[in-house]
């Protein structure tokens, strides 16, 4: 659905590239020409900076070089969180935990003893999360997630997305497990929704994988023969040069 068009709006009408986790056949096509280069130049896994690479090609959008609040990749008016999960079963993984950023209630609220105050913790940890949406949003619009749960070894991967959007507050409740990290309940369900690990400030979400997913496999390609790839390159000892103290 098209944001409606009001006459006291003040942000730009947002047009989608396509609907929600609907990516084209092209682009998926594109992405999985990128994840074959990787194989052919020898990689045995792609890192999250890889699969922010990937994506921004294969929607012709950018990367960012440091997020801006939420967004890594941005395309227009449009922009995303990218993710990427290892998973042993890429294709039939229901659900899983993405860590979503380091999120300090010391340095953002000043709140130095996490464990005092639980609730208040896990509040001030939202509304960190919060704010990043705002921010992204404010520069950019509609915010998405683009996740891709991957399985580099069989070469299964499935991909979904998500609209983000701020997490209400006072919807959710917050208790310290055994281990000492605070976990987010929501209140109504009473699902655990988040976890915050005081020692690294590592605030994990977790998601649903919805049905419709994208589900796809690569094909292994052949691995680039180095001294074959040096030889079309034309490399020879000029390309180096000898720096003298």
């Amino acid at each position: 659905m098209q944001t409606p068009k009001l006459r006291d709006s003040k942000k730009k009408q947002i047009k989608d590239l396509y609907p929600l986790g609907e990516l084209p056949e092209a682009t998926i096509l594109t992405i999985a020409k990128w994840i074959v280069y990787q194989c052919a130049v020898g990689k045995n896994d792609i890192t999250g900076e890889d699969w922010g690479d990937i994506f921004a090609k294969a929607i012709e959008g950018e990367h960012l070089a440091r997020p801006l609040g939420l967004a890594d990749v941005v395309h227009g008016n449009l922009c995303w969180s990218v993710k990427s999960v290892k998973d042993k079963t890429p294709h039939a993984c229901k659900n899983l935990r993405i860590i979503s950023g380091r999120n300090s209630p010391d340095y953002s609220y000043n709140i130095q003893n996490p464990h005092e105050d639980p609730q208040a913790t896990g509040t001030a940890v939202l509304g960190i999360w919060n704010e990043r949406v705002n921010i992204a949003t404010d520069n950019f619009g509609r915010l998405r997630t683009a996740t891709l749960i991957r399985n580099f070894n069989k070469l299964d991967f499935t991909f979904f997305e998500t609209e983000i959007t701020r997490f209400p507050t006072n919807e959710y409740r917050w208790e310290v497990n055994k281990n000492g990290n605070l976990e987010g309940y929501n209140r109504r369900t009473d699902e655990h929704s988040f976890t915050w690990q005081p020692h690294e400030a590592q605030f994990t979400i977790k998601y649903n994988v919805p049905d419709s997913a994208l589900r796809f496999s690569v094909k292994r390609p052949p691995v680039f023969d180095f001294e074959k790839t040096i030889a079309n390159l034309g490399f020879d000892s000029s390309w180096v040069r000898f720096i003298k103290p």
